[in-house]
């Protein structure tokens, strides 16, 4: 199962982050991990007439890192008796802060908030998208009113084989982090894990409604059976070496229900989650520009920007950053 050994919490005080917090702090005891705890406070720029690192922006700015310190000290202490937990004031763009303080130390999962406090509206800003796409280690948003526990986990994989051999491969690894960190968070919460392959029959509609291509219907029905009993052998697959990992003994505990909506991935996911009232996703994500992952970075967005439920989104084996230490 994975044990995390470096969870990174970044909060902003005043904003909800309450939730964050509580989460991470459990989520370390439970795997005897490391916590640092930080805040990003924005950079004070010279005004009209201040020279650039001039006193009166120098000073604005220590200010405003005092006041960031001290918010995040009276969050922070009443955890303090539970768990040892660094915190740190960083300057500067969030998103770009807070890669670089996971390369900065190696943290192997970044606990956020979204920053949009109206969640139904919109669950993730800008820059929450930025370090999903950009982030190196998992990214577990949490959805600011989630209750003590998650009753109800989605792991949504990819299961299809119709890519190239080396993007199938990159896929199948990503498959198999979905499925287990979904597995230890279920285990963890005692939660039912459910798990979620989309699949569809491409050229459907022109096979049963085209004017030049229309066929009986019952031998498009036997088609489309076709196809569904591929990707469900395909599922099957991909559970029985996921059993061969975590062992049977934690599969027979978790049950794993399987679910194979029809259609498309940025459509039937997030209608799933809802219908299973899934308190928490777990899903791969890649920027456009990166390793091909579960999800490409249009459908991955997409389904993101539907979700009213906690995500914990991951990247593939060999994935690498664009943010650099240096600025």
């Amino acid at each position: 199962m994975k044990r995390f050994k470096d969870i990174l919490c970044t909060v902003e005080p005043g904003k909800g982050c309450k939730t964050a917090l509580e989460r991470a702090v459990m989520l370390a005891e439970n795997n005897q991990a490391n916590l640092a705890v930080i805040t990003v406070a924005p950079s004070i720029s010279a005004g009209i007439g201040m020279p650039e690192g001039g006193p009166i922006s120098a000073e604005l700015q220590a200010t405003t890192v005092n006041s960031h310190k001290q918010e995040l000290e009276n969050l922070v202490k009443p955890y303090r008796q539970r768990i040892k937990i660094g915190t740190r004031v960083l300057i500067g763009t969030p998103f770009l802060e807070i890669i670089r303080e996971v390369l900065r130390n190696a943290h192997d999962l970044v606990i956020k908030c979204p920053e949009s406090l109206n969640w139904l509206d919109r669950l993730f800003s800008s820059d929450d998208k930025h370090l999903l796409r950009k982030c190196p280690c998992p990214v577990w948003m949490v959805r600011p009113q989630t209750g003590e526990s998650f009753d109800h986990i989605l792991a949504a994989v990819d299961v299809d084989e119709s890519y190239p051999s080396e993007e199938l491969k990159t896929r199948q690894a990503l498959n198999g982090m979905v499925m287990e960190l979904a597995g230890s968070l279920a285990m963890s919460e005692f939660a039912q894990l459910h798990v979620a392959h989309a699949w569809e029959v491409i050229g459907e509609s022109a096979l049963r409604h085209g004017a030049f291509t229309r066929l009986p219907e019952d031998e498009v029905n036997a088609y489309v059976n076709q196809v569904f009993q591929h990707h469900a052998q395909l599922l099957d697959t991909l559970m029985k070496e996921v059993s061969a990992k975590l062992s049977q003994d934690v599969i027979d505990y978790i049950k794993p229900q399987l679910h194979m909506p029809k259609g498309s991935a940025r459509k039937v996911i997030p209608e799933l989650a809802k219908e299973l009232q899934v308190d928490c996703i777990v899903m791969g994500t890649v920027a456009r520009t990166g390793v091909p992952g579960l999800f490409m970075g249009n459908t991955a967005e997409t389904i993101l920007d539907q979700l009213e439920c906690s995500v914990l989104a991951i990247k593939p084996p060999g994935f690498v950053t664009p943010v650099t230490l240096e600025g």
